[in-house]
């Protein structure tokens, strides 16, 4: 939340952020498929599911490089806290056992 200097008098770089109620219940997604152009960076939230052969792309999100690397660095920060609180999270390396035929990857 941003401070306001008065009350009445909101600060120039305050956003006001809608989350609508059906993007507040989320998308469940248990991989992530990043790809990128020179321009953009393209993140696929996949949810696969066991014995299922087929995953469907759930959500995808769109950044410019620079968001890109802003998204990466608050994530790594977020990470860093809550391994403060909760612990060490245990990176376990899964990878599908079947070869991802996703399309066409082409640059914009």
């Amino acid at each position: 939340m941003i401070d306001t200097m008065d009350d009445n008098r909101p600060q120039e770089n305050q956003i006001d952020i809608e989350l609508s109620e059906d993007v507040a219940d989320g998308i469940y997604a248990n991989l992530a498929i990043i790809s990128h152009s020179n321009s953009e960076f393209i993140v696929d939230f996949v949810r696969m599911l066991p014995g299922i052969p087929k995953a469907r792309v759930k959500s995808r999100i769109i950044l410019s490089p620079q968001h890109a690397k802003r998204l990466m660095a608050a994530l790594g920060e977020n990470i860093r806290k809550y391994e403060e609180n909760f612990g060490e999270i245990e990176a376990h390396e899964q990878f599908p056992s079947f070869p991802m035929n996703f399309g066409p990857i082409g640059e914009a």
